[in-house]
């Protein structure tokens, strides 16, 4: 496994992200780990963060795009604090724009969005911390695909949980794919997780243990892809 993966998923732990134990998701299911990209709060994590998505998505994407798109609330930091982290590693200024949960009707900033505006022609690449079922996508491609004539090169999320969408046949990520017609990426699996994490010390103790790997396997057995 790459160097920086096996950095950023301690990174995740480190950070109080990604934990392990007994949670409900927004899906409903069950799950025995649950990452909360709302816990990055101090300054260093948020300027860590950034430089983890701004070289993954260089390194799937390239430079051809425009504007990175972060869906309210957790995706709007993460789109900004990558944009700035974008600029500063590879000299290329990228707009942000969020979208809002309710329309502003005032002001000069009036409307459905935060940020740089989409305009006709935008290359935008979204970015999310976790896809779980895909749903999230049902709300947020038309919106940007309504906003103007633009491209989406592809989604971008810290963590590819490596469960069935809402189909519930392939992966979150390929449903997505297959659906909406563009790439779907994240910056490790939840595979690499398991791989580098158990019976291994982190911070100090040993997070995923053999009683959480089984939950684990016990999880992926009833939402896990089959392909």
């Amino acid at each position: 496994m790459e160097q920086y993966k096996q950095e950023f998923i301690e990174f995740m732990v480190e950070s109080d992200v990604l934990k392990f134990g007994d949670f409900t998701l927004k899906s409903g299911r069950k799950s025995p780990f649950f990452m909360n990209a709302g816990a990055y709060v101090t300054g260093s994590q948020l300027k860590k963060l950034g430089e983890y998505y701004a070289k993954a998505i260089h390194d799937n994407y390239g430079d051809d795009f425009d504007v990175l798109f972060g869906p309210a609330y957790k995706g709007i930091p993460i789109s900004v604090v990558t944009a700035i982290a974008y600029s500063e590693l590879y000299g290329k200024e990228i707009r942000y724009c969020s979208d809002r949960k309710e329309e502003k009707d005032h002001g000069a900033d009036k409307g459905s969005f935060l940020g740089s505006k989409l305009q006709d022609g935008d290359r935008v690449v979204m970015i999310e911390d976790v896809t779980t079922s895909g749903k999230s996508m049902e709300e947020t491609v038309p919106k940007v695909r309504g906003a103007a004539d633009v491209t989406i090169v592809g989604l971008m999320v810290s963590l590819n949980r490596m469960e069935v969408g809402q189909g519930g046949e392939v992966s979150a990520l390929d449903e997505i794919r297959e659906r909406y017609g563009f790439d779907a990426k994240a910056i490790v699996t939840m595979d690499e997780v398991v791989e580098h994490l158990y019976n291994r010390e982190c911070q100090g103790r040993v997070v995923i243990d053999d009683t959480i790997k089984s939950a684990i396997d016990a999880y992926y057995q009833q939402y896990g892809c089959k392909n």
